[in-house]
């Protein structure tokens, strides 16, 4: 009989203690954002306004990547890069203090595309981490989506 009150006590504690417990809520896929381009049909040409917004809720907020950096560019995908195609930069922006998102809007440059090309609108995720020693280390995460350029 005490075997099975004891066992009964033990079990209620567990299951109290794994209330408490916060549970994730995010996907391991948006550790370091959710990205979103418009307008949506994906098919620019230079010139064209393109708004880029990148939600950081769950990075910050469950995996406590929080962005010293955030920089925008196109790019080609490596799949069809040829090496002599570098990144075209969009923006470099820093997060403003308590913000959980990114969002602003810029116009495709007058760079050199291939009309019709694969491109990608590419966003890194600057953040640091302590280093073996204490010190700040920065690394970077990234997303990325298709896009078309008609040049």
């Amino acid at each position: 009989m005490k075997f099975a009150i004891t066992t009964a006590l033990f079990s209620l504690a567990g299951i109290v203690a794994s209330a408490n417990v916060p549970r994730q809520a995010c996907s391991e896929a948006v550790r370091f954002g959710v990205l979103s381009v418009s307008p949506s049909n994906t098919t620019f040409n230079a010139g064209d306004n393109i708004s880029i917004n990148v939600d950081l809720t769950c990075a910050i907020n469950f995996f406590n990547i929080v962005p010293k950096f955030l920089d925008y560019s196109i790019i080609v995908p490596s799949s069809l890069n040829n090496g002599h195609e570098p990144p075209i930069v969009l923006a470099r922006r820093t997060l403003q203090t308590g913000a959980t998102s990114d969002s602003f809007t810029t116009e495709i440059p007058h760079a050199f595309f291939f009309a019709g090309a694969a491109y990608q609108v590419s966003f890194t995720n600057t953040y640091p981490i302590n280093g073996t020693d204490g010190s700040q280390v920065l690394i970077q995460g990234g997303l990325s989506q298709a896009i078309t350029i008609n040049a």
